[in-house]
């Protein structure tokens, strides 16, 4: 019998949270017995490597979203998928607009990993209603609509002016945490340049939505001269962030580790992971984190951190945008005892296996 085709359409794969999470479904779907291609509007990103040895890639060359119709209609006429499964807003409301008009028809999953409402904050009134129009249209079109938090299906029922009951609440998935040789830990313990204790580790792209100068600011406020705060990430703030590291004078206490495929050596030599965001959809980071037993400082952003945390069982949540309560919440889980194997625990519930399967319920 024929394997059932998956394609998992994405503007591309850039070392984000949505496509790290894609790919992951992915090598699920794969070993599940299904066939998965990635749909990219640009054949680009980090990520790239990962997918093309394991996938087959469709690169539609298309640099903005409305003007990639053309390319859908040609990629359902000659690839006949069976399900798609669609991230990020816009794409999440074109390609079932899309489909519709076209001679084809399929399963059609739209998920979004973001709170758009705080996303497009910012770009206008007539950006909004657009926005709002497009995902009124588009969700309707899709068979199942998917949300990676309580918060996100919140507010995206709410933009959509589509019932709560129709969107569907399943977290992202955290792949199975590796076993980190002897030499990548050794390479990361030179890194930190200091003794265990007081390593903080922040992951996650530099841009203003993650706020690494709030983390900065608080991390400076303490009091700890062996404290020591490593950045894992990649972005159009890092120049800024780097001006910031100088003017607090703490370019001896911060390093700069740049973008890694896989942080994990970095969370098992750390002693505190902080994630210091604006407004998250999920925050893989978070999990990633606990899965390998280091403890956690997070903002409670709208949606995301206090679900996975469970309200501070498992870690500590902080107002957003505050230094202060930020700087004392560092200080007091530095200070706290360890419990790896309660955090490890939690960190099971996001396993790949057990997500992947919530969306195949779907098909």
């Amino acid at each position: 019998m024929r394997k059932k085709n998956i394609s998992i359409i994405l503007p591309n794969l850039d070392g984000g949270g949505a496509e790290r999470v894609n790919l992951d479904l992915a090598h699920e779907f794969d070993r599940k017995g299904f066939q998965v291609e990635f749909v990219l509007m640009q054949a680009r990103g980090e990520l790239m490597k990962e997918a093309e040895d394991k996938f087959s890639v469709f690169n539609m060359n298309c640099e903005r979203a409305r003007n990639i119709s053309s390319y859908l209609r040609k990629y359902f006429r000659n690839r006949k998928p069976d399900v798609l499964i669609i991230s990020i807003w816009p794409l999440t409301v074109i390609v079932p607009i899309v489909l519709y008009f076209s001679s084809y028809s399929c399963k059609v999953i739209i998920c979004e990993h973001n709170t758009l409402s705080l996303q497009y904050k910012k770009y206008g009134k007539f950006h909004h209603l657009a926005m709002r129009v497009s995902m009124a249209v588009g969700y309707r079109l899709a068979h199942s609509r998917v949300g990676v938090s309580k918060g996100v299906i919140e507010d995206i029922s709410n933009l959509s002016w589509i019932g709560l009951r129709k969107f569907k609440v399943i977290h992202n998935p955290v792949r199975q945490i590796s076993n980190p040789s002897e030499q990548s830990l050794k390479d990361i313990e030179t890194l930190w340049s200091c003794e265990s204790g007081a390593r903080i580790l922040s992951v996650g792209s530099f841009k203003k939505q993650k706020n690494h100068q709030l983390l900065l600011r608080a991390f400076a406020q303490l009091e700890n001269k062996n404290a020591h705060l490593m950045l894992v990430g990649e972005g159009e703030g890092k120049n800024y962030l780097l001006k910031l590291t100088s003017e607090l004078g703490l370019a001896e206490k911060v390093t700069f580790a740049g973008f890694q495929i896989d942080p994990t050596p970095f969370y098992k030599t750390a002693d505190l992971f902080v994630l210091s965001s604006n407004y998250e959809g999920f925050g893989n980071v978070i999990v990633e984190a606990l899965a390998c037993g280091t403890r956690v400082v997070s903002t409670d952003c709208k949606s995301g951190p206090s679900e996975i945390l469970e309200k501070g069982k498992y870690g500590i949540l902080v107002p957003v945008s505050n230094e202060n309560a930020l700087s004392s919440a560092i200080k007091q889980a530095l200070s706290s005892p360890k419990n790896p194997s309660l955090l490890i625990e939690r960190a099971k519930n996001f396993a790949q296996d057990i997500i992947a399967e919530r969306y195949l319920d779907l098909l």
